[in-house]
Formats: C-alpha cells, sequence, structure tokens
C-alpha cells in the first residue's frame, strides 16, 4: 500500500491545503478483489457508480478501478473471463490518508493518470474516494 500522504496538515479555507477528507465522496460502491472483470462492470453499472472501491479479504483497501479501466482490459486480447481485480492492482495504486492534500492528491493524479484516488484509515480500510479534475 503507497499512501500519497501521512503527515498532519491544518485545514483551512486556502484550496491548497484543502484535504481529501473535506471533498471525500464516502460510502461508494466496496467490492472484494476476487470479483472477476465481468462482475465488477455489471455492480457498477447497477450501482451507477464510475468507480469501485476494492478491498482484500481483510477489509484492506488495496485500490480503485474504474469503469475506462476495467472496459480496457476486458476488451484487450490477452483478456479472459478469469481475471480477478487483484490481478489488474497488484500493489501499484496509490491510496491517500485523509489528512492528504488536494494538492498532493493532484500530483498523484498528473503523475499516475488517476480519476479518483482512495481515501483509507489507519488500518486501510476504504473511507471513500476523492475525484480528481482532468
Amino acid at each position: 500500500m503507497t499512501l500519497v500522504q501521512m503527515q498532519p496538515r491544518s485545514a483551512n479555507a486556502n484550496p491548497v491545503h484543502q484535504t481529501v477528507d473535506e471533498a471525500m465522496e464516502a460510502d461508494g460502491p466496496q467490492v472484494c478483489d476476487d470479483m472477476t472483470v465481468e462482475v465488477a462492470l455489471a455492480v457498477m453499472a447497477s450501482a451507477r457508480a464510475g468507480h469501485l472501491l476494492v478491498c482484500d479479504e481483510d477489509g484492506v483497501c488495496t485500490g480503485l478501478v474504474t469503469h475506462a479501466g476495467l472496459a480496457t482490459v476486458r476488451d484487450s486480447a490477452a483478456y479472459t473471463d478469469q481475471v480477478r481485480l487483484r490481478d489488474l492492482l497488484g500493489d501499484r495504486r496509490p491510496l491517500a490518508s485523509p489528512l492528504t492534500t488536494m494538492a498532493e492528491a493532484e500530483n498523484a493524479r498528473r503523475h499516475r493518470r488517476l480519476d479518483a484516488l482512495p481515501v483509507v484509515d489507519k488500518q486501510g480500510g476504504a473511507l471513500g474516494a476523492v475525484p480528481l479534475a482532468h
């Protein structure tokens, strides 16, 4: 798990210092990492969500998948109906603590081409996600 920011910051009216906790969309759909791509796409469609937070069997958030990302995987030549979300995420997705500033989150978006950033508690449990501007 790669946290983007772990140091406390003061939250004030300055958007540079606004934390992801203040901009986070809570209670989004969460799924287990053993779910297949096809099932994840169906869950996303039924929830009318643009992304899913992915957790392992211990409830630790391992990342986030988007509809566009899953559709790209599904449409690739190497795709089979056995591909699971854990196969896609590995340990490469950044995660944010609630104290991560929006400026730091936007920096992660630019360098990693993210649509949203998962926000996790100290134990790695998913709290929600913050959408990032493009």
